[in-house]
């Protein structure tokens, strides 16, 4: 039934004959079996096709976590259309630039939304506006409980678009990245076998699902199993360390397990029953990764992906997970160093500019023909942005994104390298290295610390620190004290937020 939809075919395939098998189970004991979840997805696949929706036409979705929004996913997928799901946080002013720019026949909101929204749906051209709550609950909901199953998935093929994800928008205007069935099919289906996910698994869902990891990694490698989600509408330690002694696997943030190492109860003995703590969407800390092993036994995984690839690189399964690295590409997945300026592979050891190539790889940006031929080149590779280098073991270290390369009196500053080595310091918590305007030497490395709990430290102890050990010209000229980082939904710092506010330190 499902066969002539490429993305769907394959995401059913590992739970045929499995109908009863668990797909979910929710905190408050809602459960939902993978016969379910896909005749739920066929109703709303009707309802949406029922409201007009075309092969190829967006179906956008800014909601609160729910089972009922993967439904949506699922159905969204399976009457031909592309999946746009949104920031929870985003504002009106915001969702009304991605629903002018995407255009898409359909937009579901939270119900206390729906008033706000309204307006800007009708301006925008969308024909249709719908509701879904946290509860699964909504207008959605209302018509596919009148609405009969057995809906026959419309037929896409590999390079057909499945799904639009924004990116964040931090350099310009955001960006909607495509991506096509095979994207999504291939990513998932590497990841599961890398991973070593089978339908024994259960694994912790705590991530958002307007995100590529909490989506299309979290989401999509369990369906290709046939494993199970405990499904949470958000990260809590707590209820996380309760979650643990049924689960066998973990997907998250770094912040997550930061805050997972304070837990009493957190031994070796208490995830006995633990397979895998993966994590990603922002760099580990060696320190974290350190402590977690001693703690636990376990080494984290980490892997470097983005919205435009999905997943790229992934510590090894068997074998040394390597702290500060993201292990090796994956499999089918291309990745060379290129020099930033000669556009010239460089050579092990050497940071430059990373570049991937594979199936994951998304067709370009929607409706950015010119910034989509700027970034994916003719050859096939894909600009990443990010700053990086390989050893002679093949480990992948991410040293930070091109935008945010200091370059002070003409010499280039990589704020991965000082913000390691200012990490080390006694009483320092974290830090973030930017560059502002300076007059005399066009930028000036600046250092945001945030120091350790009841840690009192001073610029004239760290300026002395670096004196010595430290090249002048990456020496910081300011350093600022803060009592925690700006971060973004997923637990990136947000660089661009700490550029804007000390834009004018060396300047007025």
């Amino acid at each position: 039934m499902y066969d002539q939809n490429y993305l769907i075919h394959h995401l059913r395939q590992s739970s045929v004959g499995c109908e009863n098998a668990i797909f979910a189970s929710t905190l408050d004991g809602k459960r939902i079996n993978y016969g379910e979840l896909f005749v739920q997805a066929e109703k709303i696949a009707q309802v949406l096709v029922n409201h007009g929706v075309k092969p190829g036409d967006r179906v956008a979705v800014q909601a609160e976590k729910s089972l009922e929004q993967i439904q949506l996913y699922l159905g969204t997928v399976m009457a031909g259309g592309a999946f746009l799901p949104l920031n929870t946080a985003y504002t009106t002013q915001e969702i009304e630039y991605f629903i002018n720019d995407a255009k898409p026949q359909i937009f579901i909101c939270d119900p206390s939304q729906e008033k706000n929204y309204q307006k800007i749906v009708t301006q925008c051209g969308t024909a249709h506006l719908l509701t879904l709550d946290v509860d699964g609950q909504g207008s959605l909901t209302d018509e596919v409980k009148l609405t009969p199953s057995g809906f026959k998935p419309v037929s896409r093929a590999p390079k057909d678009l499945a799904a639009i994800l924004y990116t964040s928008g931090t350099t310009g205007r955001s960006k909607g990245a495509m991506l096509s069935h095979q994207n999504l099919w291939s990513n998932c289906d590497t990841l599961r076998k890398t991973w070593r996910f089978t339908s024994d698994d259960i694994l912790i869902h705590a991530l958002p699902i307007f995100h590529s990891h909490g989506l299309f990694v979290a989401t999509n490698t369990t369906l290709a199993a046939g494993s199970s989600l405990i499904f949470m509408a958000k990260f809590d330690a707590d209820t996380i360390m309760d979650a643990i002694p049924n689960a066998t696997a973990l997907m998250g943030v770094p912040t997550f397990y930061t805050r997972l190492l304070k837990q009493e109860k957190l031994s070796k003995d208490y995830v006995s029953n633990m397979r895998i703590f993966i994590s990603g969407s922002a760099p580990l800390l060696a320190e974290t990764h350190d402590q977690w092993r001693a703690k636990t036994g376990h080494a984290i995984l980490e892997r470097y992906g983005m919205t435009e690839t999905n997943m790229n690189t992934s510590n090894p399964y068997d074998g040394d997970r390597r702290a500060g690295t993201v292990g090796f590409p994956l499999e089918d997945v291309e990745i060379r160093i290129m020099h930033p300026e000669t556009d010239q592979p460089l050579p092990n050891g050497e940071i430059g500019s990373i570049e991937v190539k594979g199936p994951n790889v998304f067709s370009g940006y929607w409706q950015m023909p010119e910034k989509t031929k700027e970034e994916l080149r003719e050859d096939g590779f894909f600009i990443t942005g990010d700053l990086g280098k390989i050893d002679e073991d093949g480990y992948i270290t991410i040293i930070g994104r091109s935008k945010d390369l200091v370059i002070s009196g003409g010499f280039n500053v990589y704020p991965k390298e000082l913000e390691l080595l200012i990490d080390d310091i006694n009483g320092v918590n974290e830090s973030a290295i930017i560059g502002v305007p300076h007059p005399d030497f066009g930028e000036a490395v600046v250092a945001i610390i945030v120091p350790m709990q009841n840690e009192t430290l001073s610029e004239e102890n760290l300026k002395s620190h670096f004196k010595d050990s430290l090249a002048k010209y990456k020496q910081p000229k300011k350093y600022i004290f803060l009592e925690e980082l700006p971060r973004n939904t997923m637990g990136k710092v947000q660089k661009n937020l700490l550029r804007e506010t000390y834009k004018d330190l060396f300047t007025n």
